[in-house]
């Protein structure tokens, strides 16, 4: 049985979302549900979420590929009105939706807010990118021939979306994808379904075309699986692990399916010499620890000089000190718990890690029990650390960094480029010449200069080298490569 009623979500349990998969325009039940407990308060259950088998995901996608014509076809004027009412809502009710999702992914308030309102700038850029959408006539070498060379979009795109951030990157993916005519199937993460119940009834309520956004909540083994092996599905676009990465890479492959990746990280923070100590601390703490460390862009591996390495670890440990863990609806709270109690133990798993090496425990490294009992525990500081070992190369989702101690610029450089990602990375430095060399030579994606490594704006490309990125990048006029297929045309006239 399915239902049109429109329904909002309260925190707490008032109403239950037992009824929370949309596909064809329908709110449909699930095979099961989900409880969605919240990582501040583990007494708290959110609410149970339903969870879509192999038959649903299916009928989401007969319902997209029935759509997608209808909605390419829609005037323009029309898909930019859809897209800017979507960013309109999600900005005018971020303080409400803000406390949703910090509930249940742990993030603070304020970071909360910020992702709410964010999302909600991606579908207002995209809304503009609707009306750009000019294409581009060239002379032919034949003469009487003309050409002209337009975009047409992709077709049916599965959307898989990460739980960190999980409303600004789902947004990233499905703004552009109606923007340039698309039919999206949205696969979030199990973790996050209130928030993405939230959007979708946002975007419920502009009235596309039957089809052409679905929601369907579930595991990756079942829900994941049926979308990226599916010969209907014309594009992937995922967020997650590198694992998960080649998974689909190599499911796709055999279809002929075109996938984006944005997958793993291991993001240095270089702090030269000559460095403003406390610009170089500050951005540390942004980009190590805000988000409970649980960002791709997050700065794990700090790599600092000789002659500055002393004083500035000493203030680190100083401002560190300073820092207020806690419930993430708290005010005053710059870091909330992690997402669950599996990234839990594997983040102390990565501290005995560590020890185990030889690195110096620094500040951290404990397990807290608060007002309420939550997955919480305090921001961790390496010291002594090899760039070799392992806590330096893989990615730990961890409130966790570990300061890699270099003698030269050259050297420095070179340890930031000795990994097999390349998604961020930053320098703090007072010289010219130094950060032109550091972004010259950064094998990275994204490189900062007096600024956390983690931070991006909205209308520019994201995405990295090596195994962090495969495929087009994500966000800005770029957006389109993946979202859209290009059209040569040739006319002769008579």
């Amino acid at each position: 049985m399915t239902t049109k009623t429109q329904h909002s979500l309260h925190i707490g349990g008032e109403w239950q979302a037992e009824r929370s998969l949309y596909i064809g325009g329908e709110w449909q039940a699930g095979v099961s549900t989900i409880a969605n407990i919240n990582p501040s308060d583990i007494s708290q259950n959110l609410g149970n979420f339903a969870q879509a088998n192999e038959a649903q995901v299916q009928q989401a996608i007969s319902a997209a590929k029935q759509a997608q014509p209808t909605w390419e076809k829609t005037p323009l004027e029309r898909k930019q009105a859809v897209l800017q009412g979507i960013g309109d809502e999600l900005i005018a009710r971020c303080d409400e939706l803000g406390r949703l999702l910090s509930s249940e992914e742990g993030k603070p308030f304020l970071e909360g807010r910020g992702e709410i309102y964010r999302a909600g700038q991606f579908f207002q850029y995209f809304a503009a990118e609707v009306l750009r959408q000019i294409g581009d006539n060239a002379t032919s070498v034949r003469p009487g021939v003309t050409v002209e060379v337009t975009r047409e979009a992709v077709g049916v795109i599965a959307i898989i979306s990460p739980w960190n951030f999980p409303t600004a990157t789902a947004a990233w993916k499905i703004a552009p994808a109606l923007a340039f005519g698309n039919s999206v199937i949205w696969k979030p993460a199990n973790l996050t379904p209130a928030s993405a119940v939230a959007l979708t009834e946002i975007i419920h309520r502009q009235g596309l075309p039957e089809g052409t956004f679905n929601l369907v909540l579930g595991s990756g083994s079942e829900v994941g699986n049926a979308l990226i092996n599916s010969t209907q599905v014309n594009g992937v676009s995922f967020t997650g692990s590198v694992d998960t990465g080649r998974k689909i890479a190599t499911a796709t492959a055999p279809n002929f399916v075109r996938c984006q990746l944005e997958m793993g990280s291991k993001n240095a923070l270089i702090v030269a010499d000559d460095a403003d100590i406390n610009i170089a601390v500050e951005a540390t703490i942004a980009g190590s620890f805000s988000g409970a460390g649980q960002k791709c862009t997050a700065s794990s591996r700090l790599v600092v000089m000789d002659g500055i390495h002393d004083a500035y670890v000493e203030a680190l440990i100083k401002r560190m000190s300073d820092l207020k863990v806690g419930h993430a609806l708290e005010d005053g709270v710059f870091m909330g718990p992690v997402v669950d109690g599996k990234q839990l133990d594997a983040n102390f798993d990565w501290i005995d890690t560590a020890r185990q090496s030889g690195a110096e425990l620094a500040f951290g490294g404990e397990r807290l029990h608060l007002e309420h009992e939550g997955f919480y525990m305090s921001p961790t500081l390496f010291l002594n650390t090899q760039n070799s070992w392992s806590v330096n190369q893989e990615e730990v989702f961890a409130p966790m960094a570990c300061v890699i101690r270099v003698a030269d610029l050259d050297e420095a450089i070179a340890t930031t480029n000795d990994t097999r990602f390349g998604l961020t990375s930053g320098i703090i430095t007072q010289s010219l010449r130094t950060s032109t060399m550091f972004k010259q030579q950064a094998q990275t994606g994204c490189v900062m200069v007096n600024l956390p490594t983690a931070g991006t704006d909205y209308h520019v490309p994201f995405g990295g080298r090596k195994e962090s990125s495969f495929g087009p990048r994500e966000q800005g006029q770029y957006a389109k490569e993946f979202y859209t297929v290009v059209k040569t045309g040739y006319q002769r006239a008579y």
